[in-house]
């Protein structure tokens, strides 16, 4: 007898999937996975997921197939112009300064800004200079006796900043040639290197 309930109370305890269907929030598990014998709903119900089921991963497949085929769009539109301005061109230098350019005023108000000059006006670093440029520099840091004058920031852009002059090596616009004489300079602007 003892065996006997054993049994029968076997048979009532759900099993792990019937108990994770009731509790789930996926909707139609708990009909799909009731309690009891198959019946005409929970047929539906198991048909009805299973096509929700068939149908996401139709669509699905499609475009995960869609997006492998790399699918793009070119849109052109060309308008003639009869003339063209002059371009705006903008030259970017790592090396802004002109060291030959820099003169021991420049060095003395901004030695330290260019890395030349510690703290204490002392050459910084001089291991890595080239030794004629070690020269140079020693004799424009040698601020023996030396009386600074005033500095304006925009005269040493302008005076030590790379010339038109000195880099424009060739030039062709609209089958001309052009020369520096056609460049005007705007601002000196600050470009960023990008790493």
């Amino acid at each position: 007898m003892k065996g006997d309930s054993e049994e029968s109370i076997e048979s009532i305890r759900p099993s792990n999937l019937q108990a994770f269907a009731n509790t789930s929030t996926l909707h139609g598990m708990s009909h799909i996975f009731a309690y009891g014998h198959m019946t005409f709903r929970r047929f539906l119900w198991t048909l009805s997921f299973m096509g929700s089921l068939g149908l996401l991963l139709m669509v699905c497949m499609d475009r995960v197939q869609y997006y492998f085929e790399y699918p793009h769009v070119t849109k052109l539109d060309e308008v003639a112009a009869p003339n063209l301005t002059f371009p705006a061109v903008t030259f970017c230098n790592l090396n802004e300064f002109r060291f030959s350019r820099i003169t021991r005023n420049d060095l003395y108000h901004v030695g330290e800004l260019l890395a030349l000059l510690n703290e204490n006006y002392q050459i910084a670093n001089p291991h890595l200079a080239e030794p004629e440029v070690l020269e140079a520099l020693k004799e424009k840091a040698n601020f023996g006796n030396f009386k600074p004058k005033q500095f304006n920031m925009t005269d040493f852009y302008n005076r030590t900043g790379h010339d038109i002059n000195e880099m424009l090596l060739q030039c062709t616009y609209r089958g001309e040639e052009c020369f520096p004489t056609n460049f005007t300079t705007r601002d000196k602007a600050f470009c960023v290197a990008e790493s």
